[in-house]
């Protein structure tokens, strides 16, 4: 019998752990412990106050003299964690004003993903043109007349419309069409 009571010594000792790890955590014998469900609520979308915004053309465009494709980079100039996404909006400014603009036809690629921008973090998006051919006036493969821009106005879902010019020329193409990637948080060339 000593050895069963060893045993129940044991147990009760065990129990008696388990009362006090209870008590201690709020939780009572014979129940199961959850797993925590706390979730912190999202960033918010980034609002266009939060946003600098720059562009410059691409390293890798289409063969052409007009812009063919560029770069748009989005800083987050805010203390706050926030995020972009979906595909942008694409307009050329005419007379520089954002009011008076040609939206453009976008064509949407890749797949939409959320991206988190800390401070002084960046997403980008590359827009691709209808590139303008030839020297001097050029020409649009289509016969359309070529357009340039001194800036596009670019929109982001839930982020604002943002006017950029380009860093490097105006902003030039065919047929007022772009095709256009989704934010991204990996810099495109």
């Amino acid at each position: 019998m000593r050895h069963s009571n060893g045993i129940r010594r044991a147990v009760l000792a065990t129990t008696a752990v388990t009362a006090v790890a209870a008590a201690v955590t709020g939780i009572l014998p014979g129940t199961a412990m959850a797993a925590s469900t706390t979730t912190s609520a999202p960033p918010p979308a980034c609002p266009a106050s939060a946003l600098q915004v720059s562009a410059w053309q691409a390293v890798h465009r289409p063969v052409g003299t007009g812009t063919g494709a560029a770069v748009v980079q989005f800083t987050n100039v805010s203390r706050k964690t926030c995020v972009l996404k979906g595909h942008p909006t694409v307009a050329g400014a005419g007379n520089g004003s954002p009011t008076h603009n040609t939206p453009l036809k976008v064509t949407p690629t890749g797949r939409p993903a959320t991206v988190k921008v800390r401070p002084h973090g960046k997403a980008w998006v590359k827009l691709t043109f209808v590139q303008v051919q030839g020297e001097g006036d050029g020409y649009c493969v289509s016969g359309k007349t070529p357009k340039a821009y001194p800036t596009m106005v670019i929109g982001l879902p839930h982020s604002g419309k943002h006017q950029v010019a380009l860093n490097d020329g105006v902003w030039a193409e065919c047929d007022n069409k772009v095709t256009v990637t989704p934010v991204s948080a990996v810099k495109p060339s």
